[in-house]
């Protein structure tokens, strides 16, 4: 399994419709400051279904929608959608292909996509959680993150790995 594409229309900096290919192994996005690298993971970890503004670096979860700027107006909605090979069978869907995406609009309301159907939050979550990527996400480490991960208590390493390896909800459900 790996992450294919991602589609942004209206996230953050990216206003205009804007689609990154990636391939298997190590993807590195580089670019100066403010250019919008820390965008593009706050959209995957945001699609994949983080509810944190902290981990999105926002005060409100509505700020996820293009604000403007003094040329270009505000959007009513910010979009993202991630392709994930799944050609491994690592999701439990026979498809090659898995597409997942969420909108958010300005007045707080959202929906979710799986495949182009309407889906809810927690049918993301579980669907992603059954792969090991699970609802925190420890695949995503993010900018300042390192420091906490290598300080963390062994109690917190273990729920890491059980959560990766997908037992940690098995163990939740006994």
């Amino acid at each position: 399994m790996y992450l294919k594409s991602l589609k942004l229309v209206g996230f953050k900096s990216f206003a205009d419709r804007t689609r990154l290919e990636l391939r298997p192994g190590v993807t590195v996005v580089v670019g100066p400051n403010g250019s919008g690298k820390s965008n593009i993971v706050d959209a995957i970890s945001w699609v994949m279904g983080t509810q944190s503004v902290k981990a999105l670096r926002t005060s409100k979860m509505e700020d996820v929608v293009f604000a403007g700027t003094a040329t270009r107006p505000a959007l009513n909605r910010a979009e993202a959608t991630l392709i994930i090979d799944n050609s491994d069978r690592a999701l439990d869907l026979d498809l090659e292909e898995v597409s997942l995406t969420r909108r958010l609009y300005r007045d707080g309301s959202s929906d979710y996509e799986l495949n182009g159907d309407p889906c809810r939050l927690l049918d993301i979550q579980e669907l992603l959680s059954d792969s090991g990527v699970g609802r925190h996400q420890h695949v995503i480490i993010g900018q300042g993150q390192v420091d906490r991960v290598l300080n963390a208590t062994p109690e917190d390493h273990r729920a890491v790995i059980e959560e990766a390896a997908g037992i940690l909800k098995h163990r939740k459900r006994k």
